[in-house]
């Protein structure tokens, strides 16, 4: 147990939470030690039993801080790079709260969550590096989606014109998505800028071009029930597209970036952003 690696998350009733629980139980190296969630009613039930997973001696609670407390008073005495985890899919109302929490009890965050401004990554990364406490936070955990922002970069330097779509299911609180920003950072990182205007355009119904980021990208969101996730990039240049596009089938995709970043984040001594910082 002593090699196992103490893993907290939060949201654990979610889906994206359950979908964790279940990797985490499922890996060898990992332990789970704590399930956190508000659904009302639920205080004190059994994780593993509200998911269909039998038994696990893990109470869901409602309690953040005071989960974290435990869980660092747990492993205090465990060594240098043998601190708690907490894999956090909660609401963008509450990330940065949560992270933050997360540095000062000296638990290190994977942060799923998305909906932090630029402002809160950067003071984060300053608090985990004055702490020494290393953090990820992952837009998005899928390995196809980490090519496609990659391929996405380097086709920005050939294209002027580029368009980002992304697609979500209608319970998905923040738009656009932070796996759409941060597909459209990196194309930005060229400095150059993109969509250059041909004509005087004309919206008869407000925001019918997407959002307009400083570069000149274009982002659009979509919220629509059956969908999970989904992300488009389009190029166009003279008598030519280039579309990339990565689709989300099952919650299960993300489950291999989880336990990567999981099994990384302990050896880290300040805060990263983006599943590509990892592998």
């Amino acid at each position: 147990m002593s090699s196992q690696i103490p893993v907290v998350v939060a949201g654990a009733l979610g889906r994206m939470g359950a979908e964790v629980i279940r990797a985490v139980v499922g890996a060898e190296d990992c332990s789970l030690v704590g399930a956190i969630d508000n659904t009302p009613g639920k205080e004190g039930a059994d994780v593993g039993i509200e998911l269909g997973l039998g038994e696990l001696e893990v109470a869901v609670t409602a309690d953040f801080e005071g989960c974290l407390c435990a869980v660092s008073q747990s492993v205090r005495d465990a060594g240098a790079g043998q601190g708690a985890v907490l894999v956090d899919f909660t609401h963008p109302s509450v990330v940065y709260e949560h992270t933050r929490a997360a540095i000062a009890y000296g638990v290190h965050p994977v942060i799923g969550t998305t909906g932090l401004s630029p402002q809160q990554l950067s003071e984060l990364q300053e608090f985990s590096g004055k702490a020494s406490i290393g953090g990820a936070v992952i837009p998005n955990f899928s390995v196809g989606m980490v090519l496609l922002q990659q391929a996405a970069a380097a086709a920005a330097r050939f294209y002027d014109h580029a368009e980002l779509t992304e697609l979500h299911h209608n319970r998905k609180a923040d738009a656009p998505s932070g796996t759409c920003i941060k597909t459209a950072e990196l194309m930005e990182e060229l400095g150059k800028q993109f969509n250059p205007a041909e004509v005087d355009e004309h919206e008869s119904l407000e925001g019918s071009r997407g959002g307009r980021r400083d570069s000149g990208l274009r982002l659009h969101s979509l919220r629509l029930p059956g969908l999970v996730a989904h992300q488009e990039v389009m190029f166009g240049a003279p008598g030519e597209t280039y579309t990339l596009r990565h689709d989300t089938i099952d919650r299960s995709a993300y489950m291999p970036g989880v336990l990567l970043t999981v099994r990384k984040v302990r050896s880290l001594d300040a805060l990263v952003y983006g599943l590509e910082r990892l592998i």
